[in-house]
């Protein structure tokens, strides 16, 4: 068995295991496999093991992937920041985009989102602990942006996303991801569509399964350690 499939068996259970602890459905989790910087072969181990929804942060290198792998029945995740010239290539190339923070981005997506292709799905990046050093919006900027978002038709508001700063705490890795959950309850009164709670990586994904997670972000412990 290869290094990944193994990687990939363990941190599965891992999901079901923190779901039944903190009364989940596992169904409701869904693992992105963050390739960032690994090989279309790496993916291609994945994929081979069932993994579906892929995620990468940079687009030129993304899209030698997305090129060769063209004939997986792969979702491609856009989970870095986007700079407005990029934008064109990644509403045409992604199935959903986890970082838009303001509506100049999301217009662009819009854009030149292919009109023969389903509307591309986005999530709000939500700086929620105020980091100068993140993107983000504020809690209080989530609902405005929402409506805006909801005007552009070959864009679909799926919810919200968010990294926090990391702690070692678990009771301190949770308390934003509990105020990300309570924004998303909030944005689902006036947008039931949104389903999707972006949050959790491989050092907190626990507190986020814990906190309403209904997507963990995970690259290191399925690929190894990062390469540059």
């Amino acid at each position: 068995m290869h290094n990944i499939e193994k990687n990939l068996v363990r941190v599965k259970r891992q999901i079901f295991e923190a779901c039944k602890r903190y009364a989940r459905d596992p169904e409701e989790v869904t693992l992105l496999a963050v390739s960032k910087t690994r090989p279309a072969s790496d993916i291609e181990i994945a994929y081979a093991c069932g993994q579906r929804d892929f995620g990468e942060s940079y687009l030129q290198e993304a899209q030698h992937k997305i090129t060769s792998l063209q004939d997986r029945a792969i979702n491609w995740h856009f989970i870095g920041p986007i700079q407005s010239n990029k934008a064109h290539r990644i509403s045409e190339l992604f199935d959903w985009v986890h970082s838009v923070d303001r509506l100049k981005i999301a217009s662009r997506l819009n854009q030149y989102r292919p009109s023969n292709k389903p509307p591309l799905n986005i999530l709000l990046q939500v700086n929620i602990e105020h980091e100068d050093s993140k993107s983000g919006i504020k809690v209080s900027e989530i609902e405005p942006l929402a409506q805006q978002i909801n005007e552009l038709k070959h864009l679909k508001l799926r919810g919200l996303m968010a990294i926090p700063a990391p702690h070692e705490d678990f009771e301190l890795q949770r308390q934003p991801l509990a105020k990300m959950h309570e924004a998303l309850l909030e944005l689902q009164k006036n947008h039931p569509d949104c389903d999707t709670l972006s949050m959790g990586m491989t050092a907190d994904m626990q507190a986020a399964i814990a906190e309403g997670s209904t997507l963990v972000r995970i690259g290191t412990a399925i690929f190894g350690p990062r390469l540059t």
